[in-house]
């Protein structure tokens, strides 16, 4: 029998160890622009085209390579970071496996240009699917400049299955900014097909947060510094107000270096706790600094996990320390009594004499005594004059319940009368039946009314939730969609990465109704509004639609038109608790059925649940 287990050649294994480390132009950007940190850069340039399909380039001013550093810097486990295993529970650098690069040069065409200080003429490398294809001297400024052009080109699967620019784009942008975040002593600059998008520059943490997410944050940020003996902790964390449904503001960061940690996540909110609404979130920026040798970095091939050995006790001082943030600056909400025209009370002063009060009184008081009170007289003159042209003698027809007239009350006893209008009257039954409810509501939030199979009952909410849906993709699909001008437009603050997704989903919400006019940095008026949610708040429905395209991810004209109709519904359906006239609830039961899909909303949660009639009778069997 022959032998079927072989070696792979380096290039395929180098293809296959790409997945995991290069899953798309954004782990490009990460690991260059890291590399380029743990080089000792101040500057780092990126530029970006076709959302990196076509070229990533990152020009960095660090300490650059030697000729046969630049070589092997290629090879798979080359690296200059660490040199035995124990340096995996120390690192101080952000690359430490030696995988990027070879990764990187597997399945891109790569042009390399770096000089080290001191040097004459640096070197150039160019690489093709991890072939060498040249290398020469070249003259180049001190530090490395990288470009990396035809991303997965050998590989066509991997490249089928990238997303769309605006989306690729955007994963960009969040990598760039979990970097820029952390090194505000850096200055960074991102282009993107020509335009800049972020030119930052050497600040503090605060000021590099406002850089990068506008300067309305900066007024909801609350600072927060810890020291103790197992770490130290700084950073921010947003007010109490500036609590939103979906926030994408949530950072943690240790020894400078992005993480996700679910469970310190829990301990920020914590703090929060009865302070925000149900279900909303708050931003948060906090930066961890922990020895080296208590946490373990080499978890994840993303290295955004990371596990720490006193868990437990940093949880407790997190939790502590966002509560004394908000205590600090007495951002609790307090109750504000009116102190108008209140008493003015002294303070005690145990030195001070204090003289006896004394009692005025009036010794000839009799409470007795009956006073002579003054009597009132009354005009009684001319009274006749009000009741002029008055005819006393006029019979008034009487009209009863059901609009016909009575005989004169005067002319009958009230027997009578009654047994009169009883025998004109219509039947008083019937007309019971067609006024009576046929839909009744239950504490403001459901719609209950009999069907043939039992009692039905309806999610108000929810049932109105899919009738503005379908509305809203109706008026979409037909063009009838009418904006209405406002009178004193409001201005919308947006992200740099925030607005890559408003400007990709800005044609079909132009076609909702809505007038929004960039204003520059991420500004924009918000000047029309499509009629019929006349008093919601147009900057967070706004806010809100792009958060939903942002978690969607959408890139297809449809599933835009779904994201932005489902989330104009939720913020304009009538909610929980309002209380429905009987029309009303008529119109939302008729408007239901007449939808494509009554039982569920376009999320897929139920609206309607019928309670059988054997059930109900069988509620009342003895």
């Amino acid at each position: 029998m022959s032998d079927i287990i072989q070696l792979l050649p380096d290039s395929v294994a180098n293809q296959i160890a790409a997945g995991e480390v290069i899953q798309r132009p954004a782990s490009v950007v990460k690991e260059l622009v890291e590399n380029a940190i743990d080089a000792g850069a101040s500057n780092i340039n990126v530029i970006i085209v076709d959302a990196g399909r076509t070229s990533i380039q990152v020009i960095d001013d660090g300490k650059g390579m030697s000729e046969t550093d630049a070589r092997l810097s290629f090879e798979r486990h080359a690296t200059s970071k660490i040199r035995k295993a124990d340096d995996l529970f120390s690192l101080h650098t952000m690359g430490f496996r030696g995988e990027a690069l070879a990764s990187i040069a597997a399945v891109a065409q790569i042009d390399l240009k770096t000089r080290m200080e001191g040097e004459d003429l640096g070197t150039q490398l160019t690489i093709s699917g991890s072939r060498f294809v040249g290398q020469e001297p070249c003259a180049c400024p001190v530090g490395s400049n990288f470009t990396v052009e035809n991303l997965f080109f050998n590989v066509p699967a991997r490249r089928k299955f990238l997303k769309s620019n605006t989306t690729e784009l955007n994963n960009i942008i969040t990598a760039f900014e979990r970097i820029v975040l952390v090194y505000p002593q850096i200055s960074f600059t991102l282009h993107s097909n020509g335009t800049e998008l972020f030119n930052l520059r050497s600040c503090s943490y605060r000021q590099r947060i406002v850089e990068v997410f506008g300067k309305r944050l900066n007024q909801d940020l609350l600072p927060i510094g810890v020291d103790t003996s197992l770490c130290r902790i700084h950073g921010f964390v947003g007010k109490p107000e500036s609590a939103r449904k979906k926030v994408l503001q949530q950072y943690f960061f240790v020894n400078e270096r992005y993480m996700k940690h679910a469970y310190f996540h829990k301990a920020v909110m914590t703090a929060f706790d009865r302070l925000i609404p149900q279900g909303e979130q708050i931003p948060y920026f906090l930066y961890f600094e922990v020895p080296a040798e208590n946490i373990d970095v080499n978890i994840h091939p993303t290295k955004t996990e990371i596990k720490f050995e006193n868990e437990q006790a940093i949880w407790q001082i997190l939790l502590a320390s966002v509560k004394e943030a908000v205590g600090k600056f007495n951002d609790v909400p307090s109750i504000d009594f009116d102190t108008e025209g209140k008493p003015d009370i002294p303070v005690f002063n145990p030195n001070g004499s204090t003289s006896a009060p004394k009692i005025s009184f009036n010794p000839q008081y009799n409470p007795f005594k009956q006073s002579s009170q003054p009597q009132r007289t009354t005009n009684t003159e001319g009274w006749k004059s009000l009741y002029a042209g008055l005819d006393t003698n006029t019979e008034t027809p009487q009209t009863d319940l059901f609009g016909q007239e009575d005989t004169p009350v005067g002319n009958v006893d009230n027997g009578e009368t009654i047994i009169s209008s009883v025998a004109t009257a219509p039947d008083t039954t019937a007309m019971i039946e067609d006024k009576s409810p046929t839909h009744y509501q239950y504490k403001g939030s459901y719609i209950m009314t009999a069907v043939k199979s039992g009692l039905m009952i309806i999610n108000q909410h929810r049932a109105h939730v899919r009738i503005l849906y379908e509305a809203y993709l109706r008026q979409l699909s037909e063009h009838k969609v009418h904006s209405q001008k406002v009178l004193f437009p409001e201005m919308v603050q947006f992200s740099v990465s925030d607005s890559v997704i408003l400007e990709h989903i800005l044609p079909e919400m132009t076609e909702m109704g809505f007038q929004l006019d960039n204003l520059g940095g991420g500004s924009y008026a918000v000047n029309g509004v499509p009629a019929g949610i006349e008093g919601l708040n147009a900057v967070t429905l706004i806010t809100d639609m792009v958060a939903a395209a942002i978690e969607s991810g959408t890139h297809v004209k449809e599933e835009i038109d779904h994201v932005l109709a489902l989330s104009l519904a939720r913020n304009a359906a009538i909610p929980q608790g309002q209380v429905l006239s009987n029309s009303e609830m008529e119109s939302i039961v008729n408007e239901l059925f007449a939808c494509s899909n009554v039982n569920y909303t376009p999320s897929g949660t139920p609206i309607i649940a019928i309670m059988q009639q054997h059930d109900i009778e069988h509620l009342f069997d003895s």
